[in-house]
């Protein structure tokens, strides 16, 4: 014999003694009709989270779709500011050239005429 007190056979029986009561134990929970209800009442719950998630979702994707429109619109209007701005700018341009035109020109008639009086 050996020191060792439960013995191979004794180690190996509790061993079987404790799955058995640990199947036991499982068996008796699954039979229990408040764990059912329990089950059925988080699917539930895990069912309205899910469609909470899916509207929140679905909000999400037409915010999106809004934000992009607004981004686009507001494209569109820097776009036109842009060309009314660059027509100002060709506007105040030839109006600034014309002007020169005529100054240059007066300059040109004067210079003329005091050549002609002489």
């Amino acid at each position: 014999m050996s020191f060792k007190q439960p013995g191979l056979l004794e180690r190996q029986q509790a061993a079987a003694k404790a799955r058995k009561a640990a199947l036991e134990k499982f068996h008796a929970k699954a039979a229990d009709p408040e764990l059912a209800e329990r089950l059925t009442a988080r699917a539930a719950r895990a069912a309205d989270r899910k469609a909470i998630k899916n509207v929140r979702d679905a909000e999400k994707a037409e915010k999106k779709v809004r934000d992009a429109e607004r981004a686009r619109q507001a494209e569109r209007e820097a776009a036109l500011e842009a060309e009314r701005a660059a027509a100002a700018k060709a506007q105040r341009e030839s109006e600034l050239e014309a002007e020169r035109k005529a100054t240059r020109d007066a300059r040109y008639a004067a210079r003329k005429s005091r050549s002609k009086r002489r």
